[in-house]
């Protein structure tokens, strides 16, 4: 049975001529880690910034867990934690001191700081200021501000930018865990393919404004074809027997678009000529490679 925790119908905001986003149409489900892929200028920020209700969007209408951001404010945004590009910290404060703040201002019982502390792993360092913290530190931070009074919603704007590979790891995990730990939705926005691949359950593509594609991982892969490599013996004379359509990729020979049969048939073609197959399979496309297909960029 659905159950949509994010619902936008005909979502569009406009800066003079340009439309940043346009005619935007998403459903997010409870318990998805939903990956808001784009590259830079996609719309995506302006999109998450409209869910939180910091900019007013031109036309369309938005709920949150059912709650209408027009008339019910309020209840819309009461259990959603967000970080929205660089977490913005009291750097003169410690991270205890930081997260003290949010709960006087949110009115939330102050036992949670130990709780998303935690969450976070940084019990040891919440008594060092914020300005002491690495860029990862800071980050974990601002989740853990994000986390208290235990958010149905967890909104991250590109939360791994500017991290080292160790930090990059410590945030996805975090986020990978996040729905079965604390029953947490997730729609993390991103344009690095390879981390939203290993964190999310389910995507949407945007480009120019535009939501291309909305579904599961599995569904995205299906929208580009699959791709046939074969390692041969002398692979120029089988390149030149297979025609229009095959590459060379250093020692191999790709094909895309290539089903089990026609593999079948291109390796007895191979064989029959008199050329050694050493190697043959079928490979799904690469994620950056559906990505550039949908956008319509280019390397």
């Amino acid at each position: 049975m659905s159950d949509p925790i994010i619902e936008t119908e005909q979502l569009s905001r406009h800066y003079g001529d340009l439309t940043a986003v346009d005619d935007l149409s998403l459903c997010v489900e409870r318990g998805q880690i939903f990956g808001f892929l784009g590259p830079n200028g996609a719309g995506k920020t302006t999109t998450i910034r409209m869910l939180l209700g910091l900019i007013r969007r031109d036309t369309g209408t938005i709920r949150i867990a059912g709650h209408d951001l027009s008339t019910q404010r309020r209840e819309a945004l009461a259990r959603v934690g967000s970080i929205v590009e660089t977490p913005a910290l009291y750097l003169n404060l410690t991270g205890r001191q930081n997260l003290a703040v949010t709960c006087h201002l949110r009115g939330i019982d102050t036992r949670e700081i130990d709780r998303v502390l935690a969450i976070v792993d940084l019990e040891k360092d919440a008594s060092r200021r914020a300005g002491e913290y690495s860029l990862g530190m800071r980050q974990r931070l601002g989740i853990a501000r994000a986390l208290l009074g235990e958010p149905e919603l967890l909104i991250l704007d590109e939360p791994t930018n500017g991290l080292d590979p160790a930090g990059i790891r410590e945030i996805r995990q975090l986020i990978a865990d996040a729905p079965a730990r604390f029953g947490t939705t997730i729609l993390v926005s991103s344009h690095m393919l390879s981390e939203v691949e290993q964190m999310a359950s389910h995507v949407g593509v945007m480009n120019r404004g535009r939501l291309l594609f909305e579904g599961t991982l599995p569904d995205l892969i299906q929208t580009a074809p699959h791709r046939l490599e074969i390692r041969v013996a002398d692979p120029a004379r089988a390149l030149s027997l297979l025609g229009p359509g095959a590459t060379l990729s250093g020692a191999m020979l790709v094909l895309p678009g290539v089903n089990e049969a026609e593999a079948a048939d291109i390796n007895r073609r191979l064989v029959e000529a008199g050329l050694s197959v050493t190697g043959l399979s079928i490979k799904p496309p690469a994620l950056e490679d559906i990505f550039l297909s949908l956008t319509g960029e280019t390397e």
